[in-house]
């Protein structure tokens, strides 16, 4: 399984720079393979992207903006998700992954399942 990031590398808004370079960093610092893809430099990225956010998790107005994630083709969530799930300590589980042994995740599930 692969995750996916699409981002836009020449976005005008700080905003969406700041929030695609947070999600890279921490794919990055906990050695989460995934794949970029750029919505600026390739049409055909930027429509697979709008044509697979959820119906339920589009803006109401405009197009899904970047960073969205996928695991494989399975979508994943927006910023604003895994932004939440990381502060939850759940991103393993937003991704479709399986939290390693010893991670924050992974001792909270054990945790749970134990009660």
């Amino acid at each position: 399984m692969v995750i996916k990031v699409y981002k836009a590398s020449s976005s005008g808004s700080t905003s969406i720079k700041k929030h695609q370079q947070d999600v890279v960093t921490f794919l990055m610092a906990n050695k989460i393979e995934f794949e970029e893809y750029d919505i600026a430099a390739n049409e055909a990225n930027r429509k697979w992207m709008r044509e697979n956010v959820p119906e339920e998790s589009r803006p109401a107005t405009g197009n899904p903006l970047p960073p969205q994630i996928f695991n494989e083709s399975t979508y994943c969530g927006n910023y604003d998700a895994f932004f939440e799930a990381r502060e939850d300590n759940a991103v393993y589980a937003f991704l479709g992954l399986t939290a390693p042994p010893g991670s924050k995740e992974a001792m909270a599930l054990l945790k749970k399942a134990q009660q």
